[in-house]
Formats: structure tokens, C-alpha cells, sequence
């Protein structure tokens, strides 16, 4: 979908470009940390938009979690899962993974 938003102006000293309130907006430019990453492609400048990341939800982006989320894709893509039907079985299903028995039962 395109939506013509009309012209801005850039500032010749250096260079500033103001974005429209309502695509400010729509992208959540507007919030505190919010930045446009800069693309030249095809003889055209492309900004996208970027909203900082919420402290509480850093950890996520962290380089170990995103290698664990890498592992856990490919685990999934070969097929490498065990699907269970209740709670129970799910609890099982980690006692025999871990070697626990049922005095050593996940909690």
C-alpha cells in the first residue's frame, strides 16, 4: 500500500528532514528512542522506522536468547520436538529427558 503524504522540506545546513505527524504516528516515531534507518536503494532514499526496545523486554534481543531462538528453529524445522497432549505428559516427557524420577519430579 502506498500513501502520499506530500513534500518536506530538508534543511540545507544539515540536512533535517521532518516526517509527517500522522506517519510519525502510525510508526510510533513520536515515542523517546525512536529511530529511522537510513537505505539508499534503486536511486532511492528509504527510511525505516525503528522504536527502541522497552528495557523489560531487552533480554529477548540479548546475543545468547537470539542464538537460543536460532537453535530452537532448527530443533523445530528437523523435527526435533516432542508434542504433549496434557500437563501431566509434559512433566513426564522432562522427568525422562533429565533423568529424574518421581522423587526428583520437576516442580
Amino acid at each position: 500500500m502506498e500513501k502520499h503524504l506530500g513534500f518536506v522540506g530538508v534543511q540545507p545546513r544539515n540536512g533535517t528532514v521532518t516526517i509527517p505527524a500522522e506517519a510519525r504516528r502510525a510508526f510510533g516515531l513520536d515515542k523517546a528512542g525512536a529511530q529511522v534507518e537510513v537505505i539508499i536503494r534503486d536511486g532511492e532514499i528509504v527510511l525505516v522506522p525503528h522504536v527502541a526496545v522497552p528495557a523489560s523486554e531487552a533480554w529477548f534481543w540479548s546475543r545468547g536468547h537470539q542464538a537460543a531462538e536460532r537453535e530452537a528453529d532448527a530443533d523445530l524445522a528437523a523435527g526435533r520436538y516432542t508434542d504433549s497432549d496434557s500437563a501431566a505428559e509434559f512433566l513426564a516427557d522432562l522427568e525422562r529427558l533429565t533423568g529424574k524420577g518421581d522423587s526428583e519430579a520437576v516442580a
